[in-house]
């Protein structure tokens, strides 16, 4: 993890407890996000001052990992924290990493932490079957939608 990068006081990194679950929910509803599935039990949270500020989940699948439901509160943003959690979330998979998310913007945010493009005849099944979904719906809303995989060796400059 980036060593250069440490949380400000009063906040912490801690692993989600069943009570942050709505704490969860309004972050990934703030971000728009698809809300159906969230297992506290897969989270992480970053805590300023009793108050969850950002969070990202591990989903498993058979073969793979999809990290997701990475938010930071609106008023966190800009401070290093999505960074931060995104590469602890990076540390903690054990499994071929991918991640899905929408517009340039994000792409280019996970791509400087080695994530690359992910072809398509690649996926895991299993989130071929996840992934198509979001696809198809990006599509008839043309919404540029990006899926990509970790590349340790790309993190490594």
């Amino acid at each position: 993890m980036n060593s250069l990068f440490r949380l400000p006081s009063g906040c912490v990194l801690r692993p989600a407890r069943p009570e942050d679950i709505w704490s969860i929910r309004r972050l990934v509803l703030s971000a728009m996000l698809d809300p159906t599935q969230l297992r506290w039990s897969q989270f992480w949270l970053i805590e300023c001052e009793d108050t969850v500020v950002a969070c990202g989940q591990l989903r498993n699948f058979p073969d793979a990992q999809e990290l997701g439901s990475l938010v930071i509160a609106s008023a966190w943003r800009g401070k290093g924290f999505g960074k931060y959690l995104t590469q602890y979330l990076i540390q903690q998979s054990t499994q071929p990493l991918y991640l899905e998310c929408l517009g340039r913007r994000l792409a280019a945010f996970y791509s400087n932490l080695g994530f690359i493009s992910a072809n398509w005849q690649d996926l895991p099944p299993a989130l071929k079957r996840k992934f198509g979904l979001s696809t198809l719906a990006t599509r008839i809303f043309r919404i540029p939608l990006f899926i990509m995989k970790y590349q340790a060796e790309m993190n490594r400059r």
